[in-house]
């Protein structure tokens, strides 16, 4: 039987656990969304008709404690499509046993482990959502950058998520302490702070809500600021002037797997040609170089050359601070 449903029945994935391996088959935890991976689930059973691919889709934060919680008896042949923020954790990154799949090298060694237990083939990224009808009528002028964001004409006019709940808003905090500088980047986002109107859990919300003319700047995400544009919502997606915070999505090979050459396989092929043409309708920040961003979020927006606007973002550092800086945000920020 083929599962090509991110969300499977805890009955059937137990079941599962507890039979013997079988040749041709594999258990894959992912955190893509649903839509995505049965996409790619699809895509990458019709290239290898042979191999069954099972998935367990859950949010990253979840992922990351389920992976943490059957640390002692792994029930997953391979994480997929994971933030390597959480993925660094050595509670999991201990569980990956390095593997070069064919073809990796051509990725910039920013977007792979050197000790090869990951490689990141996909990412996402953040941005400011603008509403240009609200900010027309309001005479607000269009904001470039966060310094852009303190001008007091802003207050109230601008929402962010939480980092100690988004992950979303946590790739926009520490991009900027990792581009300014700690003492900077939080007097950053202190300034900025005094228009905020609210900080809220999800990393999407501020920009439906910015879309929907309830306010006039959403930080949010960039793949839902170019949905919105494409949709026909007054919207533009701006990307700060400091750099555009984001994530990458990690694959790797569990340790415990019974099935290895199998997750090989499949790991071989999520850096093809294929894989990479299913990539571009869900993504914008493909890391397989020559892979060019789909027309319609260019039209919509997005740079053509995505890693021109990308800050420089280091995520061994950006996972080791996770608990210091969601800390120090809640102090500072907390509402």
């Amino acid at each position: 039987m083929h599962i090509r449903k991110t969300t499977i029945a805890a009955s059937l994935l137990a079941l599962a656990a507890s039979m013997p391996a079988l040749a041709g088959e594999i258990t894959v935890y992912t955190a893509y969304e649903e839509d995505e991976i049965a996409d790619y689930v699809a895509a990458a059973e019709k290239a290898m008709p042979d191999l069954k691919i099972n998935v367990l889709r859950l949010s990253t934060g979840k992922l990351a404690a389920r992976l943490i919680a059957e640390a002692g008896n792994p029930q997953a042949d391979m994480l997929w499509g994971q933030a390597v923020t959480a993925s660094m954790d050595p509670q999991i990154l201990d569980q990956l046993e390095p593997y070069v799949p064919k073809g990796v090298e051509v990725l910039d060694s920013k977007y792979r482990d050197p000790e090869n237990r990951w490689f990141a083939p996909t990412g996402y990224m953040g941005t400011f959502c603008v509403n240009t009808q609200r900010l027309k009528d309001k005479g607000l002028p269009m904001p470039k950058s966060w310094k852009d964001l303190e001008n007091p004409a802003f207050k109230d006019e601008i929402l962010m998520p939480d980092p100690n709940s988004s992950g979303t808003g946590y790739l926009h905090v520490i991009s900027l302490l990792q581009t300014l500088g700690d003492e900077e980047g939080w007097a950053q986002l202190e300034r900025v702070d005094k228009n905020i109107a609210q900080y809220t859990s999800s990393g999407s919300k501020p920009c439906k809500s910015a879309r929907a003319g309830e306010y006039t700047v959403g930080i949010s995400l960039a793949i839902t600021a170019l949905q919105s544009v494409e949709q026909g919502y007054p919207l533009k997606a701006v990307f700060p002037e400091e750099g555009t915070g984001y994530e990458l999505e990690a694959a790797g090979l569990m340790k415990a797997s019974d099935n290895k050459e199998d997750v090989k396989r499949f790991m071989d092929w999520l850096l093809t040609d294929d894989a990479a043409s299913h990539y571009s309708q869900y993504k914008i920040l493909i890391t397989i170089p020559g892979v060019e961003p789909a027309e319609s979020s260019v039209e919509a927006g997005l740079p053509s050359d995505v890693n021109a606007i990308l800050a420089n973002i280091d995520f061994a550092d950006s996972a080791a601070r996770q608990n210091e800086v969601k800390a120090t945000w809640k102090e500072k920020f907390g509402r």
